[in-house]
């Protein structure tokens, strides 16, 4: 598997301790979410994922393993995870007579459309099959390298969040504001993907 290093960001600091993977949607497309990540705050944005998966499958790692961000705000959730972002919009609405959807900062989508009701929405981006490989085979990197559990939660909805739990999960998992990953997403595929690695 190729992961392509991106940018130079600069985190806020090491840890050793990391026993968490957290998925987590970028909410906007790879192009714009990039430009963010580099001049929001005049280069001085905080919350850099570790890696970002693009729809076409492709692994981009911005900052190191043990480096991490000011992702969450919460300096040991922070700490002890590694962040997968995925280049997904995420929730998205019907635009009144016309054929398309927009999402939350008015970015035109016409493509294919997943229906749920969840979390006060209807309409989700899909995730792609590509992106559902390149996460699993990722996710078996790290459970390697990082000595993570393997272990994956497998849904979406909120748990009683445990920083001490060991293995895979969502910010939706996290919060219940959240929703990300949302319901498009395939943790079927994902497991199955992960168990035959």
């Amino acid at each position: 598997m190729e992961i392509k290093r991106y940018g130079d960001f600069n985190p806020t600091g090491k840890s050793e301790k990391k026993h968490q993977i957290i998925l987590v949607n970028t909410s906007r497309g790879i192009y714009e979410y990039l430009q963010t990540l580099k001049y929001r705050y005049n280069g001085k944005f905080k919350r850099i994922p570790n890696y970002i998966i693009t729809r076409s499958g492709d692994v981009l790692q911005l900052i190191d393993n043990l480096e991490y961000s000011e992702y969450f705000g919460d300096t040991s959730m922070d700490q002890n995870s590694i962040i997968i972002s995925f280049e997904n919009l995420g929730w998205i609405q019907r635009e009144p007579l016309t054929d398309y959807y927009v999402n939350w900062i008015g970015d035109i989508y016409k493509g294919e459309v997943y229906e749920k009701k969840w979390r006060d929405y209807y309409f989700w981006q899909p995730y792609t099959s590509k992106q559902v490989d390149s996460c699993a085979e990722l996710c078996n990197i790290l459970f390697k390298d990082l000595s993570i559990k393997n272990n994956i939660i497998g849904h979406n909805t909120k748990i009683n969040y445990n920083p001490k739990y060991e293995g895979v999960l969502t910010f939706s998992n996290i919060e219940k504001e959240r929703t990300d990953v949302s319901p498009a997403f395939n943790f079927e595929e994902l497991i199955k993907k992960i168990e035959n690695e």
